[in-house]
């Protein structure tokens, strides 16, 4: 159901079926389509008191008909995502699209997530189905094994899965070794058997600070 027409636009095929999608994120769409918008940062009460909690304003809508719709934000890459069952961790700021049948809620990241100016939570995905979420510039899927651990970038990163556990590691950052960290920071460390999705551009973050 989801194609990429380029890297940048997706295209997805609905017989009466639908989607959730970033508000704001069609950009043409042909046949007949209903669009409903709903509230973002996840499903039910707890996603409610977790967006009031971190002052994130992501909305989503609903997209349901027949024929094709097209999707796209700021011109970013677009990467699809394939769920068997398991749970996608993504910033929402890069979720563009998902299968309606996909949960969605939020997760606790602490200090990572104060780290980048998202606030404490994370959106999480799952079920099965199809996921597209965004990279500034095109991604690169990382592969973390139990003999491998990863570190990243905060600002790099933006989404995993798997099982996958994180820690933070404070220190000299990528940057500081350039002279343009300023202050301490800290990396991401990814242990366990999954996949890391980075970008090859940092958004800004407040760990240069931390």
């Amino acid at each position: 159901m989801f194609r990429l027409q380029g890297s940048k636009v997706l295209a997805v095929d609905m017989t009466g079926d639908a989607v959730k999608a970033k508000n704001g994120s069609m950009v043409a769409y042909d046949g007949q389509m209903a669009f409903k918008k709903m509230s973002g940062g996840g499903e039910g009460v707890r996603g409610m008191v977790t967006r009031r909690l971190t002052g994130e304003q992501m909305t989503v809508m609903e997209v349901r008909g027949h024929g094709t719709c097209w999707f796209a934000d700021r011109a970013s890459e677009i990467n699809l995502v394939n769920l068997q069952g398991d749970k996608l961790y993504v910033e929402s700021s890069n979720l563009l699209v998902t299968d309606a049948g996909l949960r969605t809620g939020t997760s606790f990241t602490g200090l990572r997530g104060a780290s980048q100016g998202n606030g404490l939570f994370t959106t999480t995905v799952e079920g099965h189905g199809q996921a597209a979420i965004m990279s500034d510039g095109p991604a690169v899927v990382l592969r973390v094994t139990s003999q491998y651990p990863l570190t990243v970038d905060p600002g790099a990163y933006i989404a995993h899965q798997g099982n996958v556990r994180q820690s933070f590691q404070s220190g000299v950052t990528f940057r500081t070794f350039l002279g343009e960290g300023g202050g301490e920071a800290f990396q991401i460390r990814f242990e366990g058997d999954g996949l890391v999705y980075v970008q090859p551009s940092e958004r800004n973050t407040i760990g240069g600070d931390i």
